[in-house]
């Protein structure tokens, strides 16, 4: 996983990032060793993207779970191509020494961590060692082997409704399939594309479900057939009577489609 450490010359950047490097036993990299080990002292647009995407090569190939690396990626561009899973930001100074990097240093729009004035070092690194194992922890993952209930439909919108039938087929099944018909443009009454509905449904059950369904775009289904006992039923569930009168119609209406 690559932990970018960012900011202006002087912000702190190499200080926290041995620190952090230390305590995540992570491969540590720092720009200016890089850039004297490729003998490269190009600071133009193109000698910054080309310096973000050879520390990201070195951090690909560290053999550990975690690398660090420390340096300006001052611009949208050189942190798109440094790729980066954690963003630390030490935005600790308005301008750092270099007038050449400050005109061109764009502050990011989002970062992991951003740390705006400085503290003790161990308790800085400390909380962000544990944001990082807590947004990276090991999550539930769907079991292709296991159980598994398969609920087609429109889902247009992916609503409170579904919700109910998704949570019984999963106390029946254990897990569930969800596979999403293409029914896109077709009439009115079709208006979110299948990538929207995958929205709708991660927006209602990841939180509390992650890991127990998955979400399979099909095209559109008419009809599930099957020959002899082939090892599946088809049933049809029935839900109270509240449940059954959500209408996908009535949710559009209220969303103004």
């Amino acid at each position: 996983m690559k932990i970018l450490v960012m900011g202006l010359p002087g912000s702190g950047k190499t200080t926290l990032a041995k620190v952090l490097a230390e305590k995540l036993k992570a491969a540590y990299f720092n720009a200016d060793e890089v850039r004297k080990m490729f003998n490269d002292w190009d600071f133009s647009e193109e000698g910054r993207i080309r310096q973000a995407s050879r520390m990201r090569d070195l951090s690909h190939v560290a053999n550990t779970e975690y690398s660090v690396a420390d340096f300006v990626c001052p611009t949208p561009d050189t942190r798109w191509a440094f790729e980066p899973d954690f963003v630390v930001f030490m935005n600790t100074i308005e301008a750092g020494r270099f007038e050449d990097t400050n005109k061109v240093f764009i502050r990011p729009d989002f970062v992991d961590v951003e740390i705006t004035a400085w503290g003790d070092v161990n308790v800085q690194t400390d909380d962000i060692v544990a944001k990082i194992e807590k947004t990276f922890a090991p999550r539930p993952v769907f079991n292709w082997k296991a159980p598994t209930g398969l609920m087609i439909g429109r889902f247009q919108p992916f609503h409170d409704g579904h919700v109910k039938l998704f949570e019984t087929i999963l106390e029946k099944e254990g897990q569930v399939l969800i596979g999403i018909r293409d029914t896109h443009g077709t009439d009115a009454k079709n208006p979110f594309t299948s990538y929207e509905v995958e929205n709708f449904i991660d927006e209602k059950l990841r939180d509390k479900y992650e890991g127990r369904y998955h979400i399979y775009y099909l095209p559109n289904i008419t009809g599930v057939y099957y020959g002899r006992d082939v090892g599946y039923k088809v049933e049809q569930i029935h839900l109270d009577a509240q449940t059954e009168s959500i209408s996908a119609t009535n949710v559009r209406k209220e969303m103004g489609l």
